[in-house]
């Protein structure tokens, strides 16, 4: 596997992950602080699509940041979604990358990364939580980066 294919790797477990803590959330949920004054789920959610974004931008040779004002749940998970798909086929495709593959690694899709294990984490404290699992044998492949992911096979999954 080349630096490319494992970098569309990393991207297809951020998804498959990301799915599994943003799917079936309670209505209550998006606007769920673990405490005053830090980020709702939501606003997560959206900083996470901005992550994406960014890494779409940076890939093509003009990086820039924005903020998102956060949507409503179901609209940041469809953007989050359709902004790794975006990512994954500039990746795909044959033309050079204008960034450090390094960098968007460690940059964007780690902190993405980060960011879907809060919102895991603050699914459990919501009283919604999702169940662990074995995620070295989960359906992961490089290309399947939309929120319609393969269900987790229920002999690897735990409380």
């Amino acid at each position: 596997m080349n630096e490319r294919e494992f970098l569309r790797h990393t991207l297809a477990t951020l998804a498959y992950r990301a799915a599994k803590a943003t799917r079936e959330a309670p209505d209550t949920f998006a606007g769920f602080r673990a405490a005053p004054g830090s980020r709702s789920a939501v606003e997560i959610l959206a900083h996470m699509g901005d992550l994406l974004d960014w890494a779409l931008s940076m890939a093509n040779g003009a990086p820039e940041w924005k903020d998102s004002t956060p949507a409503a749940w179901p609209a940041e998970r469809a953007r989050f979604f359709a902004a790794a798909q975006r990512l994954d086929a500039r990746l795909a495709a044959a033309e050079p990358i204008a960034a450090e593959l390094a960098s968007l690694f460690q940059g964007p899709i780690a902190d993405a990364l980060s960011h879907t294990g809060q919102i895991a984490m603050l699914r459990r404290l919501h009283g919604a939580p999702v169940r662990g699992e074995s995620y070295n044998r989960a359906h992961i492949a490089i290309g399947l980066v939309s929120a319609d992911q393969p269900p987790a096979d229920p002999r690897y999954e735990f409380d």
